[in-house]
């Protein structure tokens, strides 16, 4: 199965679907299994401490390193730049890698402007492809463009038909900053998939309900990542790529949501204070 591509602002193609890894069990057999059959963006973070078992996945498979798209993201650092640059050289070491294609800020708590800048010097050296950030909302993302000598290529935010981010996934776009979907199904996919409306969508085109979500965020120009270590479901997952939704359809999808975060809200005090405690 072969993924369509989305190019960032540097004119680095990013492949469009790709493989979360948080709390996915037995990643270097599971790995293995993704790439076989057809993924090449692979996600992880410090934060989720998997990176080690995404290395030996990824040494495990039989794809060249230059053909995979490795993605993995800084914990909080109250020491932005030294701090930045010592986690950074933690993760290669643990992912056996030389080099990362996109890294990210994971979330915009502590010296955000620290940790930008040694991103920017990690891509200026060629350790990195792309920079990005993650859970940033768009007065952030601007702040950071605004005072910056690279803006950020990817924010990859909670995105999925409960919370479909529509203003920030525009303002993303027209500022040529590429949306990612950390959670397309937002971990009610037992609850999406028997609403009439998903139903009836995954019925007219023969497709399970993660399939038209997985659709409706590529047809919004999203990257998305969704999890699973399972076989039959990675491959459900990445077989997205042979029907379009129709303008109505979309539409129907756009009346689910209902602009609430199921997991966090990275806007209030109480999900700054939790985030940065248990990062």
């Amino acid at each position: 199965m072969t993924v369509k591509t989305v190019t960032l602002n540097n004119n680095l193609n990013m492949p469009q679907l790709g493989l979360g890894t948080m709390n996915v069990e037995k990643l270097p057999e599971i790995l293995p299994e993704a790439i076989d059959v057809g993924y090449r963006l692979i996600d992880t973070a410090a934060n989720y401490n998997n990176e080690t078992e995404v290395g030996i996945g990824i040494k495990n498979s039989s794809v060249n390193r230059e053909d995979l798209f490795v993605t993995s993201k800084l914990k909080i650092q109250t020491d932005g730049y030294n701090g930045t640059l010592k986690a950074f050289e933690d993760s290669l070491k643990k992912l056996q890698l030389d080099y990362l294609d996109l890294y990210l800020i994971h979330q915009p708590y502590g010296d955000v402007f620290g940790e930008w800048r040694a991103l920017e010097k990690l891509y200026h050296d060629g350790k990195v492809k792309a920079i990005g950030v993650s859970n940033f909302a768009p007065f952030q993302l601007a702040d950071l463009s605004f005072h910056s000598e690279i803006k950020p290529m990817v924010d990859q935010i909670e995105m999925h038909p409960f919370f479909q981010e529509t203003a920030q996934t525009q303002y993303a776009l027209q500022n040529d900053i590429q949306p990612e979907s950390w959670s397309p199904f937002g971990e009610t996919i037992k609850v999406l998939s028997k609403l009439p409306i998903l139903k009836s969508v995954a019925e007219q085109h023969d497709k399970a309900v993660a399939q038209i979500i997985l659709r409706w965020l590529m047809q919004r120009n999203v990257v998305a990542i969704p999890r699973s270590g399972n076989l039959q479901h990675l491959k459900e997952n990445i077989d997205i790529f042979d029907f379009d939704l129709s303008s109505k359809e979309m539409d129907l999808i756009s009346q689910l949501d209902t602009n609430h975060s199921t997991f966090i809200d990275h806007l209030t005090a109480d999900g700054a204070e939790f985030l940065s405690k248990v990062n």
